[in-house]
């Protein structure tokens, strides 16, 4: 089912046509998978330059893979040099990670002149990727939050928000206590884990009738440092 457009009786050697198809198939695939990518971000926050090495990625790869052939020497060299590649440029994530090496297959496959692999290798994968995607497969939808509030100088803040706490959390923990504004405040770094279908509004507005109507953060753990 799957064969090779190559001619395997002459190893090595590659007629115009066939390399000119390899590396239109592959940039036509690679331009699917970029697009997968790219509609695939719920949150629209994909990479553009990522976006991008996607289309070209499997390309070059079918480039490379037609270049070594059967040379081992030369297929060691390009395993280097993707190495170094790969430590020059890390991935944001793993996401990211499984988008390179699908984009690497697709590549390899029309490399060796399987185009019609490539292309179900391409849908299959594909398909899947989006679905996952779309339906936040393997999300949490967690009540762990960080919160952090600030209360002025003169409020004992020892037990002054424990009946909140009581209603509206499940679990707390203080985790910091540090003075702020030239030692005029205190700010306290709370772990909590809300109650289910709890009004968040109603929490803050409570907590700001307590602190003097001072700064509430109430953020996820995975929330950068920066930003808290």
């Amino acid at each position: 089912m799957f064969q090779t457009i190559f001619d395997q009786t002459t190893t090595g050697t590659y007629t115009d046509k066939a390399v000119l198809t390899c590396v239109a198939a592959a940039l036509v695939l690679g331009f699917v998978i970029s697009l997968i990518y790219i509609f695939s971000d719920r949150k629209r926050k994909f990479s553009t330059n990522f976006a991008i090495t996607l289309v070209i990625l499997p390309a070059v790869v079918a480039v490379v893979i037609m270049l070594v052939g059967s040379n081992v020497a030369r297929a060691f060299s390009m395993a280097g040099a993707f190495a170094l590649i790969r430590f020059r440029s890390v991935p944001g994530d793993s996401k990211d990670i499984t988008s390179v090496f699908f984009s690497m297959a697709v590549g390899l496959a029309a490399g060796l002149g399987y185009i019609k692999l490539a292309v179900v290798i391409t849908l299959v994968i594909g398909i899947i990727y989006f679905l996952l995607m779309i339906s936040n497969y393997g999300v949490l939808k967690t009540r762990d939050k960080i919160l952090k509030i600030t209360v002025p100088e003169n409020l004992n803040f020892n037990g002054a928000f424990d009946d909140l706490f009581d209603e509206y959390t499940e679990e707390r923990k203080l985790l910091k206590i540090k003075t702020t504004n030239l030692g005029s405040m205190y700010e306290l770094t709370y772990d909590i884990y809300l109650k289910k279908n709890m009004d968040e509004k109603k929490f803050i507005d409570d907590i700001r009738c307590r602190n003097g109507n001072l700064n509430i953060i109430l953020a996820s753990p995975e929330t950068p440092s920066g930003l808290l």
